[in-house]
């Protein structure tokens, strides 16, 4: 049986049938390599985000179990998977195990991944099974501190001065626009960056305009490197992280699925994976 994510022809459209294609080859090479099996596949970062430039990486995610008996060992092994196949193609993926265990934790990096418009392949229920435990794993204060945090790191390290990186906007208003989502509907933050920004952001001020002028640019193929800061954006963030900060606390959490419910989930996608043709 053989689970498929749906998809636009707009999102399809990021990745070419010839790339797709690699993916794929690369995956099942993987696959033999490793002696593994691919649940879940997609495409994470600015492709799957909705701001990619037409230089954008592809940077593939993917969920994998091992035979059962490479579980039953009393030492630990590595549970992650890394290929960086060439400049334009990172590939990497999480045992099914280590990924329910952060997932126990709301870990967004997974919860996006699940969301991801642009799949490779699902081949299994395992991600759909996911998916719908998300409600009640999903912690908003996690969550919303992951984005927080994130957002501080890269306008800490790309923001500052008169002069910056200002294709790096996308990556700290991506994160701030997310813990906005949190703060007011309480639930995890929809992938495409268009959404939030329509949502949260109203059509008739200046932050609109100019996050829409931005975002054309790199689209484009705009080169976006240094520059002035762009002050309505720049104006926003520095508001908002302030803002966001002082209401974090009041963020309910969440104590997620219970162990018994993920461990009988694992238990049973190991299964399933092998059986899967």
């Amino acid at each position: 049986m053989k689970h498929k994510h749906s998809q636009t022809n707009e999102e399809a459209a990021v990745v070419s049938s010839s790339i797709r294609a690699e993916i794929n080859q690369q995956l099942r090479q993987i696959e033999q390599e490793e002696q593994i099996r691919i649940l879940y596949a997609c495409e994470s970062g600015s492709r799957a985000w909705g701001f990619p430039s037409q230089d954008s990486d592809y940077d593939v995610r993917f969920l994998y179990i091992r035979p059962e008996d490479w579980y039953l060992s009393i030492f630990e092994k590595r549970d992650v998977i890394e290929r960086p196949i060439s400049s334009q193609l990172d590939i990497s993926g999480w045992d099914l195990k280590k990924a329910l265990y952060l997932f126990h934790k709301s870990n967004p990096p997974l919860m996006e991944w699940l969301m991801s418009p642009i799949c490779y392949i699902e081949t299994t229920s395992a991600a759909e099974r996911i998916r719908e435990l998300s409600p009640f794993t999903f912690s908003p204060k996690a969550c919303l501190y992951h984005y927080l945090n994130m957002a501080k790191g890269n306008f800490r390290t790309y923001l500052q001065g008169e002069q910056v990186k200002i294709k790096k906007y996308f990556y700290v208003l991506r994160p701030m626009l997310a813990c906005a989502w949190i703060q007011r509907y309480d639930t995890m933050p929809p992938m495409a960056f268009r959404t939030l920004v329509d949502t949260l952001v109203p059509a008739d001020s200046a932050l609109y305009e100019a996050i829409q002028a931005l975002l054309g640019r790199k689209m484009a193929g705009e080169e976006l490197d240094l520059e002035p800061r762009i002050e309505p954006i720049h104006q926003y963030l520095t508001q908002a992280f302030e803002t966001i900060q002082q209401e974090a606390a009041n963020i309910r959490t969440s104590e997620g699925a219970s162990r018994e419910e993920l461990d009988d989930l694992f238990r049973a996608m190991v299964s399933e994976g092998w059986s899967t043709g």
